[in-house]
């Protein structure tokens, strides 16, 4: 039973920047999408930033576009999210995801099957 274990989170000013890390627990995870997502108290877990391991196409959020970088390092089955200039409205509980799906449905929620505990962002 593979799990997912975020770490990286925490407080930072306006205009900070903090970089998210998530490590499968075994090796060989077999999945070909992995994602971040964030949820606030009270709305729906949104996507933030996708990656389809087959191509290496990434996807993002409008709101992150040029802030928000996500990406993979395959030997150690790693998956970060660099996040600069951070903004208030960025602060929310962050997780990381896998899905064993096409790029076509990389972006999909739905799809993702596999998730980690999640960690805390706060912008203020």
């Amino acid at each position: 039973h593979v799990q997912l274990v975020e770490s990286g989170g925490g407080s930072v000013q306006p205009g900070g920047s903090l970089k998210l890390s998530c490590v499968a627990s075994e090796r060989g995870l077999n999945r070909n999408c992995m994602g971040w997502f964030r949820q606030v108290p009270g709305k729906e877990r949104e996507g933030v930033a996708t990656i389809y391991l087959g191509g290496g196409n990434t996807y993002y959020a409008d709101s992150v576009k040029g802030r928000f970088t996500i990406s993979r390092d395959n030997p150690d089955n790693t998956l970060y999210l660099q996040m600069n200039s951070l903004k208030p409205e960025d602060t929310a509980m962050y997780y990381c995801a896998a899905a064993n799906v096409g790029w076509a449905r990389c972006g999909l929620r739905s799809e993702y099957n596999v998730w980690g505990q999640g960690t805390q962002v706060t912008v203020s």
